[in-house]
């Protein structure tokens, strides 16, 4: 038995935590550089704005109807997801981290109602971080993902399903009649693991529903779609296919690019902006624990623009597997200028690392230059624990630049609120 737990329009339930007065109201985040909804509350919802839409498109709604749009502010959100999951995790034995906002919790021989259960930790979960939640419950994670899909929309949409599955859904307890009255009303593209290629050729075969999608014969449905969907109907019958990731699988690649608030020109900029994005990179990758093999650099101007295009990409192999911040950035570097030309207005670049190994696996080797390849896995360590305990950019590489003065790289986050709970500086403080 699976339950998922769920933030409701987490990024906006976040900032609302903070500002009582976007309550009631329609608000948006946007993404990076605030281009586009990445984020809507129901209030922006019912306005019709579709997740994904251009903010240049949306932005006559800000005089017309009222909305409000923040640029995100990922550090709370991050904050906030943490607290969220520490109490979702109270609910069973082990817990699944699947995404900012959402959890697979194990409620295996879990007694009483899980109902019940599931109401008291969503009212905790309200009280403690101020983030309201759905729980799906189910026999498998699909199903589990499908009633969490039900609870939130018997919550957003009265009248879609019967009031009782409004904010906690447990498609087990339901009788025969009544679930399958519930899988009736839900169309197929809804399914975790359906996405819109295989949801249009289905309905072209005339299943519509999930419940149509649970009726097919998992064999047939490996023989004319693929093992995937196989997995999915079984799941949707009942059978677990897919268990709990206690821990996430490492990546098989890590990468940080960003597009730039404004164009850059000169390779200066270009170089503080690639020794940031190498230095995250680096960080991610001591995370999980990896060396990585190769650096791929690249640049790019933008497509939307009348101005010259340029796009390049380098792989630069690194003299050993390392997880070297100093390393990664010089590797970094040295892809940059070669393929850096002048004369372009720059949008875009990014550092990928690639050819990742588990850093408790070494290769023996001849060192014929053993000075400046010392083993500096402490000195890694210390930077990491600065920058956690102190905040990102604490410690940082000197090609970075020192930040004193405006990056025009940098990304446009001109809408974005304080780090409430992040930094010292930024904690609100009422008037005496």
């Amino acid at each position: 038995m699976f339950a998922l737990v769920d933030g409701n329009n987490f990024y906006v339930s976040c900032e609302r935590v903070f500002r009582p007065d976007l309550n009631a109201r329609p608000v948006v985040v946007l993404s990076n550089n605030d281009g586009c909804a990445i984020a809507r509350s129901n209030e922006a919802k019912a306005l019709g704005i579709k997740m994904g839409a251009p903010w240049f498109e949306i932005r006559h709604l800000e005089d017309d109807e009222g909305l409000i749009a923040l640029s995100a502010n990922f550090a709370l959100y991050g904050d906030m997801s943490d607290r969220m999951m520490s109490l979702a995790a109270g609910l069973g034995h082990r817990q699944e981290i699947y995404s900012i906002d959402e959890s697979f919790v194990d409620l295996s021989g879990i007694r009483g109602d899980l109902v019940d259960r599931s109401r008291r930790m969503r009212q905790r979960i309200l009280d403690w971080t101020g983030i309201p939640t759905c729980i799906g419950i189910g026999q498998t994670k699909t199903l589990a993902k499908l009633a969490n899909h039900v609870a939130k929309t018997a919550e957003r949409k009265p009248g879609s399903y019967p009031g009782e599955l409004s904010q906690v859904c447990n498609l087990a307890a339901m009788d025969g009649d009544a679930r399958d009255s519930v899988l009736a009303a839900t169309e197929v593209g809804e399914v975790w693991g359906v996405g819109p290629r295989i949801g249009r050729q289905l309905k072209e075969e005339g299943i519509q529903s999930v419940l149509d999608l649970t009726r097919l014969d998992p064999a047939t449905v490996r023989r004319r779609w693929s093992v995937v969907l196989e997995r999915t109907v079984r799941e949707l019958q009942g059978q677990s296919c897919v268990d709990l990731e206690d821990a996430p699988p490492a990546k098989k690649e890590i990468a940080c690019t960003r597009s730039f608030g404004r164009a850059v020109t000169n390779l200066g900029e270009l170089e503080e902006a690639v020794t940031t994005f190498a230095s995250r990179a680096a960080e991610k990758l001591r995370r999980q624990g990896s060396h990585a093999g190769q650096v791929i650099t690249f640049v790019r101007t933008s497509p939307f623009r009348p101005d010259k295009q340029y796009s390049r990409s380098i792989m630069v192999p690194l003299r050993r597997p390392t997880a070297d911040t100093a390393a990664l950035v010089e590797g970094a570097l040295t892809g940059l200028r070669a393929i850096y030309q002048s004369g372009y207005k720059f949008a875009k670049a990014g550092v990928m690392l690639v050819d990742l190994a588990d850093a408790a696996v070494e290769q023996g080797e001849l060192d014929l230059e053993p000075d400046g390849c010392e083993d500096r896995s402490r000195l890694m360590s210390a930077l990491d624990e600065l920058n956690s305990r102190y905040g990102r950019g604490t410690v940082i590489i000197g090609s970075a630049g020192t930040g004193e003065m405006p990056r025009n790289w940098a990304m446009k986050q001109e809408r974005r609120t304080p780090r409430y709970t992040t930094r010292i500086g930024e904690i609100p403080v009422g008037k005496a």
